[in-house]
């Protein structure tokens, strides 16, 4: 019986204690605490669509970066404290520097993506939630075809928040 409420004590702790760690961690101030961050990708993230749009909806860091779910909100961040470390250890701790691994970090978050089926971006772009009449010329022709032919969000729209990276061959 102890050990039973031993380890249910334990989970209702590690589960508060990240979920206390989650939240803190998806504000918007620690995303960009790093300063590569602030005067790099987020000042592209500034310029996009994203954060800027006629209907007012703002996307930030943790509805693309941070799935929604538990476990893969528990493995991103997970996997996230190792730009973190990074960033400690000096090898992207300035702007030159972390240019110099952009297309390495965006080659992860991109198979990420694909992995999921763009699965962070579907929570506001699903195929069968758009309004093809109100798209653009293009994207009312090229969204049917992608759907027919099981695109996702990121097989075609790397780059629209953030710039592409240097050395970047879309082929």
């Amino acid at each position: 019986m102890v050990l039973i409420f031993s380890g249910v004590a334990a989970a209702v702790v590690f589960l508060g204690g990240f979920t206390v760690f989650a939240e803190y961690t998806n504000r918007m101030e620690f995303c960009i605490s790093c300063h590569e961050m602030e005067t790099g990708t987020y000042a592209e993230y500034r310029k996009s669509i994203h954060f800027t749009n006629r209907t007012g909806v703002r996307a930030e860091c943790e509805d693309c970066h941070v799935p929604k779910e538990f476990g893969p909100k528990l493995v991103a961040k997970v996997v996230a404290v190792k730009d973190v470390w990074h960033h400690l250890l000096g090898t992207i701790d300035t702007p030159e520097k972390f240019e110099a691994h952009r297309l390495e970090m965006a080659t992860r978050v991109w198979a990420r993506m694909e992995s999921t089926q763009s699965r962070e971006c579907r929570n506001c772009h699903a195929f069968d939630a758009m309004n093809l009449g109100e798209q653009g010329r293009r994207a009312k022709v090229r969204h049917p075809v992608a759907m027919q032919e099981g695109k996702h969000c990121i097989d075609c729209h790397k780059g629209i928040v953030h710039e592409l990276p240097a050395g970047y061959d879309p082929k």
